[in-house]
C-alpha cells in the first residue's frame, strides 16, 4: 500500500498535511518518505510515525533504485503503508519539460497513486480546471484524489468539492480550513528541524488531529490499497566491499543532524560501527577510526561550538594524527578556522561567513580529480548543495572535485583537502555516490594502520 501526496506548487501546505496524515495513521503502520534532497521535512515525518523517513529522488537514483529504496525501507520498518510527501509542484524537476527530480517521476517508478493538494483560497470551479490540467499533462501519473487546503468555510468547501468531483471525476477526500495553528516556524533552509524543538511534537499532534477531523482517512487507505504490485527491476543502492571492522564517529546534535539514513546504513554495510558524538556537548571525540560531520546549522550554534574548546582541540588533534575526517556543508564550516569570526576546529586555515543571499542551491554533478576519502580519480557522482555561507579560500588550496553542475566552494571546484581531511559543500546520498561508504571505511582502516 502506497500513496504520493503531491502539491500543485510550493507552499500549498504539503508538509503540514503529509505529516498530519502520517501522524493520524501512525498506529496503522506508516513508513514515511520524502521526494527530493531534504533533511528537515523527514525529521517531522520520523517524529510523527516513529519510523525513519527516507528520501526518494530520481536525480540521485534510477527507477530501479527508487523501487529498491522503497521496498527496502518498507521491509526494515515492517510498515503496512508507505506515504510519500512530494517536492514543490507535482511535475517540477530539474528541467522545464523532463521528469528527472520530480515527484511525478517517483510516482511513476513506484506506480503509486497520487493525491493532489491544492491551495483552494478564492477557488471554486477553477480548482476543477487545475485538477484536469494536472491529470491530462501525463496520463501515466494516476491522480486518484484531491485535498483542498485553505478553505474559507464549510460552504466554500462543499462548492469546491462539488466542482472538482462533478467536472473531473476525481474524489475530494477532505478540506483543511485556514488556520494559523497549522503553521510552523521557518528559517533560511526551511522548516526548523524537529530535533531542535520539543514543541514540534505538540505541533504534529495538532496536525494529526486536524487531519482526523477534516479528511476521510478511510478513503485515503482505499486509494493506497488500489496501488497494486510494484513491478520492474531493482538495483543495489551502494557498493559493499569493505569487510574489515572500523569505528566511524558521526556528529549528531542540534547543530549537525543533516544525514540521509542510507548513508549511515551504507557505512554499516561496509563493516562500520557507528558511534555518535556531539560537537556541542561532548568534551572530546570518541575512540574511533574516522569522523563524519554532516550538515546542519553550525552558524546558529557558533557561540556554543566556539565555547567547547576541548572538542575543537580534539578534532584538530585527530586531524594532526593523520586520521580521516569527512565534512559536508555544515561540517565543512566547522572544519574551518572560524564561522563569522567565531573560532572553530581549524582543520583548514580558512574562514566561513554567512551571507544574506543563497550561495548554492542546485543539484550537483561532480568528478573526482584525484583519489580521496570517498571517491577514486575519475569517478562521477551526484549530490546537492544548499547554503547561505561561503568560504574564503586563499593560497594553494587542494581540491578533490571538479563541479560539472552546481557551484562548489570556488571556481567550480569542491572537496577541499588537507592531509586526510576532506570537506565539501555537496551533500551526497549513498545511492548518488555509491563508492562513498566502501572507500570511506577502507580509508579508515588503511590510515589507521599507517598511524
Amino acid at each position: 500500500m502506497r500513496l504520493v501526496l503531491a502539491g500543485t506548487g510550493s507552499a500549498v501546505g504539503k508538509t503540514t498535511i503529509a505529516t498530519g496524515i502520517m501522524r493520524a495513521l501512525s498506529d496503522r503502520g506508516i513508513q514515511p518518505f520524502k521526494v527530493g534532497p531534504d533533511y528537515i521535512d523527514p525529521s517531522y515525518h520520523t517524529m510523527a510515525t516513529g519510523n525513519v523517513s527516507r528520501n526518494l529522488d530520481s536525480f540521485f537514483m534510477t527507477d530501479a533504485q527508487i523501487r529498491e529504496a522503497f521496498t527496502r525501507a518498507m521491509k526494515i520498518s515492517g510498515a503496512r503503508m508507505g506515504i510519500i510527501e512530494g517536492v514543490r509542484g507535482l511535475y517540477e524537476g530539474i528541467s522545464s519539460t523532463g521528469d528527472t527530480g520530480s515527484t511525478a517521476s517517483v510516482a511513476k517508478a513506484l506506480k503509486a497513486p497520487v493525491v493532489l493538494i491544492i491551495n483552494s483560497r478564492s477557488l471554486v470551479k477553477s480548482a476543477a480546471a487545475m485538477v484536469l490540467g494536472f491529470r491530462s499533462l501525463d496520463p501515466e501519473v494516476k491522480i486518484r484524489g484531491v485535498i483542498l487546503n485553505q478553505v474559507k468555510n464549510r460552504r466554500h468547501y462543499l462548492k469546491t468539492k462539488e466542482a472538482v468531483e462533478e467536472l473531473t471525476g476525481t474524489e475530494v477526500v477532505g478540506g483543511i480550513p485556514r488556520s494559523a495553528e497549522l503553521e510552523v516556524e521557518q528559517r533560511h533552509l526551511g522548516l526548523v528541524p524537529a530535533v531542535e524543538r520539543e514543541q514540534i511534537a505538540s505541533y504534529i499532534e495538532r496536525w494529526g488531529s486536524a487531519m482526523e477531523e477534516y479528511l476521510d482517512l478511510e478513503a485515503l487507505e482505499d486509494i493506497m490499497a488500489s496501488a497494486g504490485k510494484i513491478d520492474g527491476e531493482r538495483e543495489p543502492l551502494w557498493q559493499r566491499e569493505n569487510k574489515r571492522k572500523v569505528k566511524i564517529g558521526v556528529a549528531f546534535d542540534e547543530a549537525f543532524n543533516f544525514y540521509y539514513r542510507e548513508n549511515i546504513e551504507a557505512l554499516e554495510d561496509n563493516a562500520a560501527s557507528v558511534v555518535y558524538f556531539s560537537p556541542l556537548h561532548d568534551e572530546e571525540l570518541p575512540d574511533v577510526d574516522a569522523v563524519y560531520i554532516g550538515g546542519g546549522y553550525p552558524e546558529v550554534f557558533a557561540g556554543e561550538l566556539e565555547s567547547n574548546r576541548s572538542m575543537r582541540m580534539s578534532v584538530r588533534k585527530f586531524h594532526a594524527d593523520g586520521r580521516p575526517i569527512f565534512g559536508e556543508c555544515g561540517g565543512l564550516m566547522y572544519l574551518m578556522r572560524s564561522i563569522d569570526g567565531r573560532e572553530m576546529s581549524g582543520v583548514f586555515p580558512y574562514s566561513a561567513e554567512m551571507t544574506k543571499n543563497v550561495q548554492g542551491l542546485s543539484y550537483v554533478i561532480s568528478e573526482a580529480v584525484s583519489d580521496n576519502l570517498i571517491t577514486g580519480e575519475g569517478d562521477v557522482f551526484r549530490g546537492h548543495e544548499f547554503h547561505y555561507s561561503r568560504v574564503s579560500v586563499t593560497g594553494d588550496a587542494q581540491f578533490a572535485f571538479r563541479v560539472l553542475r552546481g557551484r562548489g566552494i570556488m571556481d567550480s571546484m569542491d572537496g577541499i583537502t588537507s592531509g586526510s581531511a576532506l570537506a565539501s559543500y555537496v551533500h551526497i546520498h549513498a545511492a548518488s555516490c555509491p563508492t562513498f561508504a566502501a572507500n570511506f571505511t577502507r580509508n579508515a582502516w588503511e590510515l589507521q594502520d599507517e598511524v
